[in-house]
């Protein structure tokens, strides 16, 4: 099982204060080991007082998302060691409940502090994890040669750019050639050189209440926050200061749209 040797690392240690990206990625192998045994006690180091989140609302931790056991087809770490905070991109299309699942780490003082986890399944925002499952792995998140990684301040700036366009089209924002969508299972492009960000922007529509984990290592920034009045998680793969990749997590929570009257984001869905 992938658990025993997360379990080893971290049997009768504590995390250093100090964050690396080895002890970080030990950490958030330990939440894929949680959640594919269903058991969030394999979540280490933990803490006596944890702050946890699930779409966006208070949760009891101890009966969490990472109480069902899911086998996952895909994941993918962040790592921000300046923060000592972890994104994970978990991807799970074979089992019998499909999920696309994104989940926010930080630690403080060497313990977990708070986790915020974003999860979808059947009948959120154009789930369709087999189609998320296809995109996701075929793009390359992989390290960046540390003389062309962007500055931590480039990489949210290209993030805040693409998110305050939605309220305000005056905005430029840094769109890469090619540059990718992947929306619930849809793609805005094809793989191919051609590929497009910048169609089904929503008008006015203020993506607020922020919280960034960024890996400059990789070019990453996920970025959780309100999408009107629903949870929503933007990950963004930023190459020379333009977006080369987006990611979106969408919870419905049973609404129909992010305004609540089945505008914004159902309008997206006719451009895409």
């Amino acid at each position: 099982m992938l658990a025993s040797p997360v379990l080893t690392a971290l049997a009768g240690t504590a995390l250093a204060a100090d964050c690396t990206r080895e002890s970080l990625k030990i950490v958030a192998d330990s939440l894929v080991a949680a959640q594919i045994a269903g058991n969030p006690a394999l979540l280490k180091p933990a803490a006596s007082i944890l702050t946890y989140n699930e779409n966006r609302k208070p949760a009891n931790f101890t009966h969490s998302i990472l109480s069902t056991a899911i086998k996952p087809d895909h994941t993918r770490h962040s790592l921000d060691t300046t923060q000592c905070a972890t994104y994970t991109e978990f991807i799970s299309a074979s089992g019998a409940k499909p999920y696309v699942n994104g989940y926010q780490l930080w630690l403080t003082n060497g313990s977990i502090s708070r986790l915020d986890a974003l999860t979808t399944s059947t009948g959120d925002w154009l789930f369709n994890a087999t189609g998320t499952l296809y995109w996701a792995s075929r793009e390359d998140w992989g390290e960046i040669p540390e003389a062309k990684r962007d500055s931590r301040a480039v990489i949210q700036a290209a993030a805040d750019a693409y998110l305050d366009v939605f309220s305000n089209k005056s905005v430029v924002v840094p769109w890469g050639k090619p540059c990718a969508r992947l929306e619930g299972g849809a793609y805005t492009g094809k793989g191919g050189p051609d590929d497009r960000c910048d169609v089904g922007i929503p008008d006015g529509v203020q993506l607020v209440s922020r919280r960034y984990v960024i890996d400059e290592t990789v070019g990453a920034v996920d970025v959780m926050l309100r999408f009107a009045s629903l949870a929503d998680s933007h990950e963004f793969r930023v190459e020379g200061g333009k977006l080369r990749f987006v990611h979106t997590i969408t919870p419905m929570n049973g609404s129909p749209g992010p305004s609540g009257k089945g505008k914004g984001k159902r309008r997206a869905v006719r451009k895409i």
